[in-house]
């Protein structure tokens, strides 16, 4: 059902409800993103979570999302400059994905122009992450669809202002906006609707569902956290991440290291400093998902409400049905 001018983004995404089931590293398998989109609302595939942990080629990967559903899923791009290679490699990605019919994407962490440039001749629409206005400009040069305003609240990478701040300031570019961070309960989703934003992805409430392939481990951290044990890390990506502040985060620590740092802060090497981060950090928190010995784990302050694993499709409807109170 529509409400609080919901009806754009419906028309987007193609779904039921105006709610996204983010893309996340390592979280989103088929498995997931396909139960997401047949409950009704936008199921988002992430393409390296797809292939390099969970081993599928890609184009197979995308048919065994949509053997299991025949509602539409969407795509995660990360864009952010990099090798040439890694770029060509999500050109590959994104044609492929269009011709299996996918026309809802989300880029992330890079200028969105070739993304939106494709996609519209294709007929499709592209939201773009951001975390404050002077990105959203740059996304609106480049013709994005609607934005993803991530918030303080957020797992993955955070940005620095609360729900509210950032609608007031994302509002008067008139594109539909999607709040994400913060929501795992039917009043919390009320509440972001209410505040004018027309749909929220949701990413760390979807990571404690029965059809998400995380350690019962990962999932019990979720449901016995609070906001207060959710953390900045910088020793992921070279920029804050949330992540639950366990044994194996307090001993990394949340702040790179003096070379690191220098790197980072280097104008030709901090790009290469990130990737490399990253790709230690791909490896580790791939390997948490059945570790037991790795309690590494990103996770964003909304397990303040999430209480216990249910299935997907129960999660959705504690969100969207009208006479819950949570």
């Amino acid at each position: 059902m529509s409400r609080n001018g919901s009806d754009l983004f419906l028309k987007h995404a193609g779904c039921t409800h105006p709610i996204i089931c983010g893309p996340m590293y390592p979280c989103s398998n088929p498995e997931l993103v396909a139960a997401a989109s047949q409950a009704g609302i936008m199921g988002v595939l992430q393409p390296l979570t797809l292939t390099y942990v969970n081993g599928f080629d890609f184009a197979e990967g995308v048919d065994r999302i949509q053997q299991l559903t025949d509602k539409p899923i969407g795509m995660n791009l990360l864009i952010e400059k990099s090798s040439s290679r890694y770029i060509e490699r999500m050109r590959s990605w994104l044609d492929i994905a269009l011709d299996k019919n996918i026309r809802f994407f989300i880029s992330s962490l890079g200028k969105p122009d070739w993304v939106v440039k494709r996609v519209h001749e294709a007929g499709g629409v592209v939201y773009h992450d951001v975390t404050e206005r002077h990105w959203a400009d740059k996304a609106l040069d480049c013709g994005v669809d609607g934005l993803i305003a991530v918030n303080n609240r957020a797992g993955g990478h955070a940005g620095a202002k609360t729900p509210q701040q950032l609608f007031d300031e994302l509002a008067s570019t008139g594109l539909p906006l999607v709040c994400a961070g913060g929501i795992s309960t039917h009043r919390q989703y009320q509440q972001v609707l209410d505040m004018g934003y027309q749909a929220v992805q949701m990413g760390t409430r979807f990571i404690a569902s029965v059809e998400c392939n995380a350690s019962d481990l990962y999932k019990r951290a979720i449901v016995n956290s609070t906001e207060l044990d959710i953390v900045l890390s910088e020793r992921i990506t070279g920029v804050p991440v949330s992540v639950i502040n366990t044994e194996h985060v307090k001993q990394r620590g949340l702040k790179p290291n003096a070379v690191e740092r220098f790197l980072l802060n280097h104008p030709k090497l901090k790009h290469y400093m990130r990737m490399l981060l990253a790709l230690k950090s791909m490896r580790q928190l791939r390997n948490s998902l059945t570790d037991s010995t790795l309690d590494y784990w990103q996770a964003g302050k909304s397990v303040d409400g999430i209480d216990q694993v249910l299935s997907v499709e129960a999660i959705v409807k504690l969100l969207t049905q009208d006479n819950v109170s949570i």
